[in-house]
């Protein structure tokens, strides 16, 4: 297992910062996500990792051994890390078994060596009886598996995924979300795993790196970068949440408009304009009763649409503010219904200046 540093990363194209200063250190044996939009820059980042391009400033470690800085790279072939793509670019022409064994080949081990670990790795990703097949008779989950097992046979000191399932369709992207985590935790490889899908982020990752316009907005564990957002971009893209803005009455509550809203977290400065996030299933939407306080506010609906386990509303506030919430399936509301909402204070958090 090695450790992965990257110091004041950043890559320009053309003078504009594509990956700008990012400073990230991922501990031996944790599986690190990228997560973020298109052109945030996270495939670059890995790119860099990988040695297919150099950095405008900063450098790349891995044990305190420099492999990228400026004016200078290791050749990926060098860095000891293994890489899976998108695509898979797993060999047409080759047997899974020959996939499998092409790395073991190239460094030209014994073939009775390379015969068992091809075997013993064949049976880890659940592939075994597929050894003779070629990958155009695999599923695309089969074919994922099986570029997995060719990145890890060689036993990398770093693995990197970029995009691995946005091929496969939701109900294999669901079951090899699982099966990277699984191999994660059989092989304790450092990773680094790019993706947009937040999904997959939090079923596999040990860190979440959340990345906006080349930069890292916010690191941390999945739990603890899901419930305490430092950014309203942070807490909008993972996981989704509605962002309502206002004037500060004291340290806890908002006045955003239609009504006032407190948090049960002291941070707002008196006067100051702030803003608080709430996710979309934490607001209680009530089809009768009226305002009673603080944390009630009255709505109108403008969408509803019924997704089976629940109900995806778009409601209209006072001032025409829309939020969204997410209720039970047998809340039937039709549009332009009136409704009320309760937004619970210990489910506000209030974000940054």
């Amino acid at each position: 297992m090695a450790q992965l540093e990257l110091r004041g990363l950043s890559k320009h194209y053309d003078g504009t910062a594509v990956v700008d200063r990012i400073d990230l250190a991922v501990p031996p044996g944790n599986l690190v996500c990228l997560l973020g939009p298109s052109g945030c820059g996270k495939t670059t980042t890995l790119r860099l990792i990988a040695g297919f391009v150099e950095p405008s400033t900063g450098d790349i470690r891995v044990d305190d051994k420099v492999l990228s800085a400026p004016g200078f790279a290791t050749p990926p072939e060098q860095r000891g890390m293994s890489m899976i793509f998108q695509s898979y670019a797993l060999w047409p022409h080759m047997t899974v078994a020959d996939n499998v064994a092409y790395g073991l080949t190239l460094r030209r081990l014994p073939v009775a060596e390379i015969g068992r670990r091809v075997s013993e790795m064949l049976a880890a990703v659940k592939l075994g009886t597929f050894a003779d097949r070629y990958p155009g008779e695999l599923s695309g989950g089969q074919q994922q598996r099986a570029a997995l097992a060719r990145a890890l046979i060689v036993e990398p000191e770093i693995l990197l995924l970029d995009e691995p399932l946005s091929n496969l369709d939701a109900a294999l992207r669901d079951e090899m979300r699982f099966e990277i985590r699984r191999l994660h935790d059989a092989f304790r490889y450092t990773t680094v795993y790019v993706t947009h899908d937040q999904v997959e982020a939090m079923t596999t990752a040990d860190l979440i790196v959340v990345m906006n316009h080349g930069r890292i907005e916010q690191s941390g564990a999945p739990e603890e970068v899901y419930n305490r957002p430092r950014s309203a971009f942070v807490a909008g893209f993972l996981g989704g949440a509605n962002i309502l803005k206002g004037h500060a009455i004291d340290a806890t509550r908002l006045n955003v408009g239609p009504g006032v809203l407190r948090c049960a977290e002291s941070a707002f400065v008196p006067g100051d304009e702030a803003a608080l996030s709430i996710r979309f299933h934490e607001v209680r939407v009530h089809a009768t009763g009226g305002p009673d306080g603080d944390n009630r506010l009255a709505a109108r609906v403008i969408r509803q649409t019924f997704l089976g386990s629940l109900r995806d509303l778009a409601l209209e506030l006072a001032d025409g503010t829309v939020i969204r919430a997410t209720a039970p399936p047998d809340l039937a509301v039709q549009a332009n219904a009136r409704v009320w909402i309760d937004l619970p204070p210990e489910r506000c958090r209030p974000l940054p200046s």
